[in-house]
């Protein structure tokens, strides 16, 4: 009888250990599971008029764009980047999108009269929660901060797509390109510079651009550099 309790027990201790073990499990895959966010972004007419800016939590993050170069040209094909964003820039953006609740609840201002800007959608998923949000324009400043560092790495973002065009087929346009850049980098209005370095360095590299232009160039990739330290 003594024997049958014991083995009793011993069979529900490793019930217990078997059902902790479990859980401890599930919770471990919760955790290795990046949570994701996302930007999309739709203005038809506007430069581009649709892009959507996908990142996970351990930085990477994807770019798709599709649109005119500008009012005059051709429709462009679809354009995609892979990268991965600074440590400092991927948690502001899941810092921001904590303090806008993860998007629960009214995000858009519904004011009659507004300018439309654009349609904008944030989206988060983690383990727990997968929540999105549309809006015109938000009163929420979470939400605003959010919105402007992703028009901001979509202004950078952009930059590299018509350098990669211009280097290959118009390379007379890379120096008022390259200017721009200087300008909006001088002023901060750029995130994440760094992302253009690829492209930078071919043109610096570039023997068949002009001189000016590479050495242009080749000062743009030392402020890259100097941001991403």
């Amino acid at each position: 009888m003594f024997d049958g309790y014991r083995w009793r027990a011993r069979g529900a201790r490793l019930v217990v250990l078997g059902a902790l073990y479990l859980l401890v499990s599930l919770a471990s895959a919760a955790q290795a599971q990046p949570a994701s966010l996302s930007f999309t972004f739709d203005f038809p007419g506007s430069q581009p008029d649709h892009y959507v800016i996908s990142v996970e939590s351990d930085g990477r993050a994807t770019y798709v764009s599709t649109g005119r170069f500008d009012s005059e040209a051709d429709p462009a094909d679809s354009f995609r980047l892979d990268l991965t964003l600074s440590a400092s820039t991927s948690a502001r953006l899941f810092d921001l999108t904590r303090r806008a609740n993860y998007f629960q609840g009214d995000v858009d201002s519904k004011k009659k009269n507004l300018a439309n800007t654009g349609v904008k959608t944030l989206a988060y998923k983690d383990a727990e929660r997968s929540t999105s949000a549309t809006y015109n324009y938000s009163q929420n400043q979470a939400v605003q901060n959010l919105t402007a560092l992703f028009q901001s790495l979509s202004t950078t973002l952009e930059f590299g797509r018509r350098l990669e065009f211009y280097r290959r087929y118009q390379k007379l346009a890379l120096d008022d390109e390259l200017k721009r850049i200087e300008a909006m980098a001088k002023q901060n209005s750029l995130e994440e510079l760094s992302a253009l370095a690829p492209i930078l360095k071919q043109i610096a590299d570039d023997q068949t651009v002009i001189n000016p232009v590479r050495a242009r160039a080749q000062r743009l990739l030392q402020t890259a550099a100097g941001q991403a330290q």
